[in-house]
């Protein structure tokens, strides 16, 4: 793949993920005005473990398939790629049916490793293992939809998993709107029926993903079976040796995938534990918990998106190009992908965190904007860790060095766990953020190295880059505070309890505005943008350039 066809690639499932992202983010507004703080906390609860079970039923074969299609599609055998296909299927139903089980009948016995005994002011433990049981069913239907996905991604299709993707997420909106709203509102029941439902949208949404993954199918099918018909190389690999080389594939993007849902699963498990060891009630305790694990958390993935879409593009793209040996070529989509990357996340992290205290607010009510916004402030960087772990761990993946990227995170994950609890028992929510921050700075570094020292890629021209972006975000937040800083002094001038609903919209909307164009007009009057986007800017360089001469 072309560097232009990289960035069309990376630019269809950004837009793709963004969308989910933006509508993941703005329904669940409504949904925790219908179940509240504790509602999130028991949809937490829930979901966590059945994300790390999802990895375990897929063992990794999506990313692993679009690796291994894409390496065969390359030396011209397309008849390996397909065999793999209708074989893989058969595979996930059967991991789908039996992690499906192992999470409905041990949910019982995990609701108390969550929040120890329960109190009277928080979730019962009652209430922990019914959702998690409820949730357990997307298990049926998600791994084959994720092994569809990476089938076209081998192909470097992206279409068919970006389209799936948002109606799946439609979909599952949906159905947790309107289902909240007749429980909450017209049947008058209660939160726990309520969250039930929300997490059993997993697995409707997945219908709808897979309903549309069917329909490129039926359509691409003729395209598909002409390749195989005019293939002239058949490695007649066997099935026991193919899953062997995938499974080479499979288990470390298993492992690098769990990233951010083990991070969060040791939260789960110590936050809430840890702060009713310090004398702080469960609904408290809750309360912040899903503050750092679901409503913070769900600002800052947006710009994670991005390299969630970059590592979905890099994987095939990646292994072509180290497998045809072109070095070169290899390190100019490492570059370019380095350079997306800080150009787009950057910002967005940046205008989080000068903005957090009226972003929080205007998301999710003022009432508790004063932790929110602190806590979104302190976990705003964060996703640039997220981000550039993601993006490393898919080149190390591309150039056969999944075992380190494994170790790298591994180490990480060590780092969260000896500091997370005496972080909480210190700081409260905030020690959770700064222990997840010492982890995936290890794991950023360490990959770092290894990226640097396998194919020999140069860092200076990244870091003079890096370093101008970092400058044009630093006047940008600059100019993002002085411009939202009358509208709060006008008003109540903190976000304390005299702050006002208008007054957060009003700063964040008028914020967004102003520190946006800055960086635009910085970026493109330096061309930056052009240099890094290629031709899509070129246009606006020429504005800039007329309009200058005109003043």
């Amino acid at each position: 793949m072309s560097n232009s066809r990289l960035i069309r690639g990376t630019f269809l499932l950004t837009a793709a993920t963004m969308i989910s992202r933006v509508l993941g983010l703005i329904y669940y507004f409504p949904f925790i005005w219908l179940v509240g703080i504790q509602g999130a906390a028991l949809y937490a609860y829930a979901y966590n473990p059945y994300v790390i079970l999802l990895s375990v039923a897929t063992v990794g074969l999506p990313l692993a398939v679009s690796k291994f299609v894409s390496k065969y599609n390359a030396l011209g055998d397309y008849r390996t790629g397909r065999k793999l296909f209708r074989s893989g299927i058969v595979v996930m139903l059967a991991t789908g049916f039996v992690t499906f089980l192992m999470l409905f009948l041990s949910a019982d016995a995990i609701a108390p490793l969550f929040i120890g005994e329960g109190d009277e002011t928080g979730n019962s433990l009652e209430d922990v293992a019914f959702v998690i049981k409820v949730v357990s069913f997307a298990l049926l239907a998600v791994p084959v939809m994720s092994l569809i996905r990476g089938y076209f991604q081998g192909f470097e299709s992206m279409g068919p998993t970006a389209t799936s993707q948002v109606v799946e997420q439609i979909v599952r909106i949906a159905f947790i709107l309107v289902s909240g709203f007749i429980i909450v509102v017209l049947l008058k029941g209660d939160r726990t029926t309520a969250v039930a439902f929300a997490v059993f949208a997993a697995f409707i949404g997945a219908l709808g993903g897979l309903a549309v993954l069917f329909y490129y199918w039926r359509k691409r099918k003729p395209h598909l079976d002409k390749l195989i018909a005019e293939s002239t190389v058949d490695h007649q690999i066997s099935l026991p040796e193919m899953y062997k080389e995938l499974i080479s594939y499979a288990i470390p993007f298993v492992i690098v995938g769990l990233a951010i849902p083990i991070y969060q699963q040791i939260d789960t498990m110590t936050m809430v534990k840890t702060l009713k060891s310090i004398g702080m009630a469960q609904v408290d305790a809750e309360a912040i918990y899903a503050t750092v694990n679901q409503t913070t958390n769900k600002i800052i993935m947006i710009p994670v998106s991005l390299a969630t879409a970059l590592g979905l593009t890099l994987i095939p793209t990646i292994t072509k190009t180290y497998t045809s040996g072109n070095l070169k070529m290899l390190q100019q989509q490492i570059t370019q992908t380095f350079q997306m990357l800080l150009f787009l996340t950057l910002p967005a992290v940046v205008g989080l965190a000068v903005l957090s205290y009226p972003a929080y607010g205007t998301l999710y009510g003022m009432g508790d904007v004063a932790s929110g916004g602190q806590l979104l402030r302190w976990y705003a960087p964060t996703a640039v860790l997220f981000a550039l772990f993601t993006a490393m761990a898919a080149i190390l993946q591309g150039i056969n060095q999944q075992k380190l990227a494994v170790l790298s995170l591994l180490c990480g994950i060590l780092i969260k766990l000896l500091l997370n609890t005496p972080f909480i028992e210190k700081w409260g929510g905030i020690g959770a953020i700064l222990a997840t921050d010492a982890g995936y700075l290890f794991s950023v570094v360490f990959c770092l190295l290894v990226i640097k020292k396998m194919i020999r890629f140069r860092l200076r021209f990244v870091a003079k880059r890096a370093l101008l972006i970092s400058i044009f975000v630093t006047v940008m937040g600059i100019a993002a505070w002085l411009i939202k800083l009358p509208i709060e002094l006008i008003f109540s001038g903190d976000y304390g309890d005299g702050a006002s609903y208008f007054e957060a919209l009003l700063s964040l909307i008028i914020g967004i505005a102003g520190g946006s164009f800055v960086y635009l007009w910085l970026s493109i009057r330096s061309h930056l943008a052009g240099q890094i986007f290629g031709h899509r800017f070129a246009f606006l360089n020429k504005k800039v350039k007329s309009k200058s001469r005109n003043l």
